[in-house]
């Protein structure tokens, strides 16, 4: 369901989706990308959400604000000091140090992300920060796909990842039974890279969106829809290069 409240000048627009496991107080919340979502129990009335909407508006629009301006100054990406990027759903401020004697690297040091490089050039700055991200998502996704696979029975042993860039998805099963990520997806928080592997696991079960399929992934993944939800409202800002 989606619905609108006004407060002051904004027109606060949300969705709704009915979280089974709250039992009195909705949860708000609010996405990188401006879309506002509404976790409700089931049997709240449309006016009782609209109610804890508005009580919480200025919340809301404190964070839309915060949002607009982050994705005013961070996209497109210019690959210098100050800018911001994300790693596992957590922003760090890049740090290029030029200047360095010797091979070029990435590091995290002091809540920053650090490349060093000998000439501070932004195409080979982002070359080398999307080297360690691949390499960082190399090693955290098979860690992954190896624990959530042991709770899954269909999945005897952990199928084999590869790492594909997309532009516009996260994740794809092969019919072979090779699972599919998106490097990018390492900028993601956790529990979004959790549901992106399960997503896929599922598909090796159900090769289709079938309600058998959402009845699996409802089953290993319970909050699929709002980590869907938080996943692609992060999208316009984790893809950005």
């Amino acid at each position: 369901m989606r619905a609108a409240v006004s407060y002051g000048e904004r027109q606060v627009e949300y969705s709704v989706s009915i979280n089974d496991q709250l039992t009195d107080r909705v949860r708000i919340h609010v996405h990188p990308n401006g879309s506002v979502e509404v976790e409700s129990p089931a049997g709240k009335s449309d006016a009782d959400i609209a109610k804890a909407i508005l009580k919480r508006a200025r919340w809301i629009d404190t964070n839309l604000r915060q949002f607009e301006r982050l994705r005013e100054h961070s996209l497109p990406r210019q690959y210098v000091s100050g800018e911001t990027h994300f790693y596992l759903g957590r922003r760090y401020q890049l740090k290029v140090i030029d200047g360095v004697r010797g091979a070029s690297c990435v590091r995290m040091k002091g809540g920053r992300i650090h490349v060093e490089l000998p000439h501070a050039d932004p195409a080979a700055i982002k070359r080398r920060l999307n080297a360690w991200y691949k390499s960082r998502a190399t090693s955290y996704f098979e860690d992954r796909l190896n624990e959530i696979s042991s709770g899954i029975r269909w999945v005897d042993t952990p199928p084999p990842v590869k790492l594909v860039k997309m532009k516009k998805q996260w994740g794809s099963c092969s019919p072979s039974g090779s699972v599919y990520l998106n490097p990018m997806l390492i900028k993601a928080p956790r529990e979004c890279v959790d549901y992106v592997i399960v997503h896929e696991l599922c598909h090796l079960m159900e090769h289709n969106h079938s309600k058998r399929f959402y009845s699996l992934l409802q089953t290993h993944c319970p909050n699929w829809q709002h980590v869907k939800s938080k996943l692609d409202g992060m999208a316009e800002l984790l893809l950005a290069e």
